[in-house]
């Protein structure tokens, strides 16, 4: 695979969770989030965006949210569980997709907020269409995605490196 054709990279912010008396890590997701999640799923499979693997953390929400956005696409990829994307700053996670072998041409982070929304803002350099304004005014609400593409090693993914090629986000 040459690292000359574009990578992508989509961040997945996990759906609506409840708060039943449990610690953060264990919150699961509220009604409104299973629905949620399985319509970023469908969202997703329409992007087209043929994803080798998912990087999703540890919390129950994150891995309701996949479980259930997952179902929906055409493909399933390698899914790991990586306890490192839960309470991660941005930089914790651009060192995290810098350890992805080269051989995976594109992939999604399932995380959580601020990390996830932070990310995108500081690894898109440039942006098509109207994404970044429809970003900037949404925010990145429970369920939201960002897709950004860039060229290269993921060893040299860096800031400002990528093109913010899509965003979606559940109506509210």
């Amino acid at each position: 695979m040459s690292v000359a054709e574009p990578r992508r990279i989509v961040l997945f912010r996990h759906a609506k969770a409840d708060w039943p008396q449990v610690t953060d890590h264990e919150r699961p997701l509220a009604e409104r989030g299973r629905m949620d999640a399985a319509v970023a799923g469908r969202k997703l499979a329409d992007s087209a965006v043929p994803l080798d693997l998912a990087l999703c953390s540890t919390a129950v929400r994150t891995r309701e949210t996949w479980k259930l956005a997952v179902h929906e696409l055409p493909h399933r990829p390698k899914t790991v569980y990586e306890e490192r994307i839960y309470e991660a700053s941005p930089g914790e996670l651009i060192a995290l997709l810098n350890e992805t072998p080269d051989d995976v041409q594109s992939l999604i982070l399932i995380g959580h907020n601020p990390g996830v929304q932070g990310l995108a803002d500081i690894l898109a350099g440039t942006t098509e269409g109207d994404a970044r304004d429809r970003m900037s005014r949404r925010g990145f609400p429970a369920a939201a995605f960002a897709v950004l593409s860039f060229e290269g090693s993921w060893k040299a993914l860096e800031p400002a490196v990528a093109t913010l090629v899509d965003y979606w986000a559940p109506t509210e």
